[in-house]
């Protein structure tokens, strides 16, 4: 299905914006995977959030030179008591339409985003109410204290009340269904950009809104996203001149892009933390020759495909450099991580047998294994290479791999004895993964991407206090002890912290971030 609007052209947007026409620019990038709707509540997935903030504001959202809270929507805020905080809304702020924003926008927003087809709740965690105060004014209250209020609220961009009641678009869509709403194919918002085209799996087309409140350093008028799932297809494309810019080169490339004269690869760290989850649940898993009884239930059974992980080989060949292995399920920009919890279990391939027959399985067993293919930095050879080590132990891992559009909501229906996922961590504090990740599953966020629905009464315990807890020692303290339960129960079995290369030609100014992300307000193209 096609979106278009009628739209006047780049140099008469850059002439309502006050940038003389001449220098309106083009912007065009790549990565492996399209975004999977436009739908700001629907599918929390990094890359569309990254999109999607083109289009859509948030009160708040990061500084990307410091990584510091500032204000967007929202001009100031205030904590009227522990668990009341007021925002102020920015005046004269319009949608793409010529709407303007109101305090009713705002609460419709954060409502919606509380829904039970939302897939952002976890950013919701701890709201109780959100009230209009006047046309300017909103309180947030909450069930209790919230430390980390502001940095959730960093996700929830906001969208027209009327526009969504007007297009039948109220509710978020659905991830886990086949319906679709007018907001997952379109978009309307008051970011610095506007949807002109949306063909998915095609062509993006972002032209400068002329309502914009703010002012930008970027001098680009247009911006045209080209899904690639090939790697070699990409780097010819940023080769070649057809792409600006490549989200995720492929490893294998990276030294003839550094050292092609019109390109240039900028390199840090993600905080993103790539990891396998596994069906802890049902009681006899689908596809496996073991009947009556789920192995991956049993801790020696999961340690013993954690061990048999050679992490340091994965990280010389498949990445070939570009990892940094780990221990844990966050990466070392979020708070609650230790040197203690990046510590990995050994890689022991012998003990793993042992861990194997005490468990009951000295033959191994069969096992689905899902992954996907266009989402993470080689994430279908790291699945392959893995497959041949359980097959070492004696676990025959029947691999699977899906593209993006399709994995995340499979894996979401439970559907994936074992799987792969990539877990970044927007708020920048470990209560967002441990809750979406290890608290059991239930409402409000709880378990929402516990796929595996591990269930652990202490961790439960301790995500569901570091949620009010105001005593930042003790909150942090709380926040590692959960990360070594983690690692102690075998959760997950982490592999890696993405290293991200973002290549580009040498006209192309961006500003690198570690949550993958590019700054649409700082894009300059010389």
């Amino acid at each position: 299905m096609k979106f278009k609007l009628a739209l006047c052209s780049a140099a008469a947007m850059a002439v309502m914006l006050g940038a003389p026409a001449a220098n309106a620019k083009t912007f065009k990038w790549s990565s492996a995977s399209d975004i999977p709707t436009f739908d700001i509540h629907s599918q929390n997935n990094a890359l569309g959030n990254g999109v999607h903030s083109s289009v859509y504001d948030s009160l708040v959202y990061y500084n990307s030179r410091t990584f510091k809270v500032e204000p967007v929507l929202a001009t100031s805020w205030r904590e009227v008591s522990p668990t009341q905080m007021r925002f102020t809304l920015r005046s004269g702020v319009k949608f793409s339409d010529g709407t303007p924003l109101t305090a009713d926008d705002v609460v419709f927003s954060l409502l919606r985003a509380m829904t039970k087809t939302s897939n952002y709740a976890v950013y919701t965690q701890g709201i109780d109410k959100v009230v209009k105060v006047n046309d300017s004014t909103v309180d947030i209250l909450m069930k209790g204290p919230n430390p980390v209020l502001l940095n959730q609220l960093t996700e929830l961009r906001i969208m027209s009340k009327a526009w969504a009641e007007k297009n039948k678009s109220v509710e978020p869509k659905d991830i886990k269904a086949k319906d679709e709403t007018f907001a997952h194919r379109n978009a309307m918002g008051t970011g610095p950009f506007m949807v002109k085209e949306w063909q998915p799996d095609q062509k993006l087309v972002l032209v400068a809104n002329p309502n914009y409140w703010g002012k930008t350093e970027s001098n680009v008028t247009e911006i045209i996203y080209t899904p690639i799932k090939s790697e070699a297809t990409r780097v010819a494309a940023l080769l070649s001149g057809e792409v600006d810019f490549v989200l995720d080169p492929s490893i294998q490339d990276l030294g003839r892009l550094r050292s092609t004269g019109n390109l240039k690869v900028i390199d840090g760290v993600e905080n993103r933390t790539i990891f396998f989850g596994m069906d802890q649940f049902r009681d006899e898993l689908p596809g496996s020759n073991i009947k009556g009884k789920n192995p991956l239930k049993d801790q020696r059974v999961r340690m013993a495909l954690y061990q048999a992980i050679d992490i340091n080989a994965i990280n010389r060949v498949t990445m070939r450099g570009l990892s940094q292995p780990t221990g844990a399920i966050v990466a070392p920009q979020v708070n609650g991580w230790s040197e203690g919890v990046h510590k990995r279990h050994p890689y022991d391939p012998e003990a793993s047998k042992k861990l194997l027959a005490q468990a009951g399985y000295p033959n191994g067993f069969e096992v689905d294994f899902a992954c996907p293919n266009n989402r993470y930095i080689n994430d279908e050879e790291i699945c392959q290479a893995v497959t041949a080590m359980w097959a070492r132990a004696g676990v025959k891992a029947k691999l699977r791999t899906l593209p993006l559009v399709t994995y995340f909501p499979m894996i979401q229906r439970y559907e994936a004895s074992i799987y792969m996922l990539g877990w970044g961590v927007p708020t920048f504090d470990g209560l967002y993964s441990l809750q979406s990740l290890t608290r059991t599953v239930g409402t409000g966020g709880d378990g929402n991407y516990n796929v595996g629905r591990y269930s652990n009464q202490r961790m439960d315990y301790i995500v569901d206090r570091v949620k009010v807890e105001t005593d930042l020692p003790v909150r942090n303290r709380l926040l590692t002890e959960a990360l070594q339960l983690s690692n102690d129960t075998v959760s997950h079995i982490p592999l890696h912290n993405q290293i991200i290369p973002w290549a580009m030609k040498k006209n192309i100014d961006v500003v690198h971030r570690a949550d993958n992300r590019l700054d649409w307000r700082l894009i300059k193209v010389n």
